[in-house]
């Protein structure tokens, strides 16, 4: 079993970062192979609305001059999958946006290819809008038809400058049982 998870961060090593991080120790913990992806300083852009995936059904998007499809082959190979995007003007960072557009477009061209996967969101906020970036990942979950993993509470942690997150109790812990509660789902999955 594997999970991907994309920091759709700005900082390569910040907040966002260090929740996702949280999760996939405790997935590891479990013997899941884990894998964390950074769309800091790479380039990606937005879903063109060309309709080609729908077209070729080759399970790739046709703009091939960004990471997108490297992302999407990620996505494809795992049994989990997690977004992770800190809180930019109260929705997701651009780079996050551009990946669930794409990837979205992609897997429903393609019968459902992200079809009962494992999904959770991770956000990082400095102190509001972060229910409306949980939001914005957990509708790219449903309408790929994913089981949404939950947790002891909204999967949010708080903090501003980079490291800042180690200091929310509540947020570390909200990290750590998902990562045991997505253990736990895809073992049953995959039973």
């Amino acid at each position: 079993m594997k999970v991907i998870a994309f920091n759709g961060s700005a900082r390569k090593d910040g907040n966002t970062a260090i929740l996702l991080n949280f999760v996939l120790e405790e997935l590891k913990a479990e013997g899941i192979e884990t894998e964390l992806y950074s769309l800091a300083g790479k380039p990606i852009q937005g879903c063109i609305a060309c309709y080609q995936c729908f077209e070729k059904k080759d399970r790739r998007c046709s703009v091939e001059n960004d990471i997108v499809n490297e992302c999407i082959q990620k996505m494809d190979e795992a049994d989990g999958i997690l977004l992770g995007s800190p809180t930019y003007f109260a929705d997701v960072s651009a780079g996050m946006k551009a990946l669930i557009e794409r990837s979205g477009m992609v897997g429903r061209a393609n019968e459902g290819m992200h079809r009962r996967k494992a999904g959770a969101a991770v956000v990082s906020a400095r102190r509001a809008g972060a229910v409306h970036v949980f939001n914005s990942i957990n509708f790219f979950f449903t309408i790929s038809e994913m089981i949404v993993v939950g947790s002891s509470y909204w999967n949010i942690g708080m903090g501003r400058q980079p490291g800042d997150v180690n200091n929310d109790t509540e947020g570390i812990r909200t990290m750590k049982d998902l990562g045991r509660n997505m253990a736990w789902l895809l073992k049953k999955i995959k039973a």
